[in-house]
């Protein structure tokens, strides 16, 4: 297990439409569901994020990494991994991987249990997301960190 900085942490659960954000505090262990971004292209997701970075200030990134049932990668998680390194490589921030598998189930039965369905739960579903992948990022810590290390050029577009 990968031993992450003390500090506030914003978490990703990125979707190619929409992008939840949950923000907690590493040395608490508590997460919270921030902000859903979306937009028409992804320079205005990037500056929806960029404005969320300038505001909590975080020490730290967390993006979930959605994988098959057995663990085994596909389309989605190398769009996750382009996406973290996207982030890197504009907040210079470093970066954890988080299994993702289980959050979107988690997120929608805390929804379900807070009587929050249809409409609104679709508003909110993927910051709840994001939420989960922040709490087991506190509870488990990261499948991998990326701090520029990998030979994949890194874009910030």
């Amino acid at each position: 297990m990968l031993e992450a900085p003390k500090g506030t942490t914003l978490a990703f659960d990125f979707g190619e439409a929409r992008i939840g954000v949950a923000q907690g505090d590493a040395e608490l262990g508590m997460a919270h569901p921030l902000a859903t971004v979306s937009g028409n292209s992804n320079e205005v997701k990037f500056e929806a994020i960029a404005k969320l970075v300038r505001e909590w200030q975080p020490v730290q990134l967390v993006v979930g990494l959605p994988t098959h049932a057995d663990g085994t990668e596909h389309e989605l998680t190398r769009l996750s991994r382009k996406f973290g390194r996207r982030l890197h490589g504009r907040f210079n921030l470093p970066v954890y991987w988080v299994d993702e598998r289980m959050s979107s189930l988690y997120a929608e039965s805390l929804l379900a249990e807070a009587q929050v369905f249809g409409r609104k739960q679709k508003a909110v579903l993927d910051q709840v997301a994001a939420q989960a992948i922040l709490q087991g990022f506190f509870a488990g810590g990261a499948a991998e960190f990326f701090n520029g290390r990998d030979t994949e050029e890194v874009s910030a577009d």
